[in-house]
């Protein structure tokens, strides 16, 4: 098929509370929604980028931008045979993974209901189940803290995962783990310490973690190699882990015990595969990291997630943890075994609110051939 129009759209939906990292604190979603059309059909994508290049060097203002002056038009003067084939396509651009993840899965989308095809068949997921969990920002005070993890763990969340950071880690950590001795726990620091904190993060040890997710900086696998030889805790990469190539970087230096695959991060569904399989056979496990996006990329996150080698609870909650009200119609609850039901229908499987996107649309551009 040739892509014959593209759309693209930036939202803002609140949070039904702030979301606080080490770095920075959003109120709400600023993401990229992609749509193409072509032969009739239609697909959809989500950038889940931020305002600001707080996360990565993008922004929804450079996503646009990519978006419709650089990806769109690329797309527009190939036959696409697979989806696949995006990724071969936007090879010669650097860097811009967020955008071009935006485009490409709107691209899996739409072969999904030509194929008559659910996102699940296509990536070859296997689980009818996802396991998930949910991340907890930074707090006030620990009491605070304590109060957020139990609502979650009331609500039926089996793993908790606690951002960190200098002055906010072995206390909130350590409180958390007497309060809830066997609750799966893990903490993700941003990248925002360095390898003068070794010793420091070696206090994380006594808690049984399931890991810590990037430690240090957000480029880094070097350090983190020399990290991981003097704590127990499996070290996790997030950040640092943008291409297939990055993977096998990390994986010969024996940087991580852990990848955390974020779809977006990486450029797409077909770059996310080729990091889980290679992961799978050096025995690394994965899981899905989430970039809070709307219904959308959750949606398509979750089929990623049926793959054999996410043994580990990704962050992919329910819509309603971040959301009062999603661009969906058809929101994910939470099982009670702490599980997602992995979509069947063609697509992604996700049923958009089309009124309701129009609604919170803050800028629009239509691209055409």
């Amino acid at each position: 098929m040739r892509i014959e129009r593209v759309e693209i759209r930036r939202i803002h939906l609140p949070y039904v509370s702030p979301f606080e990292t080490s770095g920075w604190r959003e109120e709400g979603t600023h993401a990229v929604l992609v749509r193409i059309d072509a032969d009739g059909i239609t697909g959809w994508g989500e950038s889940p980028v931020g305002p600001a290049p707080w996360y990565n060097e993008e922004t929804s203002d450079t996503v646009m931008l990519m978006l419709r002056d650089i990806l769109a038009p690329r797309l527009f003067t190939h036959d696409i045979h697979e989806p696949t084939d995006v990724q071969q396509i936007f090879a010669p651009v650097r860097a811009n993974r967020m955008a071009q993840s935006g485009l490409e899965f709107a691209v899996w989308d739409w072969f999904g209901h030509a194929r008559q095809q659910s996102l699940k068949q296509m990536l070859g997921g296997e689980r009818d189940k996802v396991s998930v969990g949910v991340s907890v920002g930074i707090q006030s005070s620990i009491d605070q803290l304590l109060k957020v993890v139990d609502g979650y763990i009331s609500a039926g969340y089996s793993r908790i995962k606690l951002k960190i950071k200098p002055g906010w880690d072995i206390e909130p950590t350590r409180a958390v783990r007497e309060a809830w001795p066997t609750i799966l726990l893990q903490v993700d620091a941003n990248s925002i310490y360095t390898l003068d904190h070794a010793a420091h993060l070696a206090q994380l040890d006594e808690f049984g973690l399931l890991l810590i997710e990037q430690p240090l900086a957000h480029d880094d696998i070097f350090d983190h190699a020399k990290l991981q030889r003097v704590i127990r805790t499996p070290i996790c990469l997030d950040e640092s882990i943008v291409s297939p190539e990055h993977t096998r970087w990390a994986i010969e230096l024996r940087a991580c015990g852990v990848i955390n695959i974020k779809p977006a991060r990486v450029g797409g569904f077909a770059a996310s595969k080729q990091i889980h399989d290679m992961a799978y056979a050096a025995d690394i496990p994965v899981w899905c990291g989430g970039m809070l996006e709307t219904g959308i990329g959750r949606s398509a996150n979750v089929a990623l997630a049926s793959l054999p080698n996410f043994v580990l609870p990704g962050d992919i909650s329910a819509n309603a943890r971040y959301y009062a009200r999603d661009v969906v119609l058809n929101p994910f609850e939470l099982n009670s075994d702490s599980t997602l039901t992995v979509p069947n229908a063609i697509g992604s499987g996700a049923l958009l609110d089309l009124d309701f996107i129009d609604s919170i649309t803050t800028h629009k551009v239509v691209v055409t051939k």
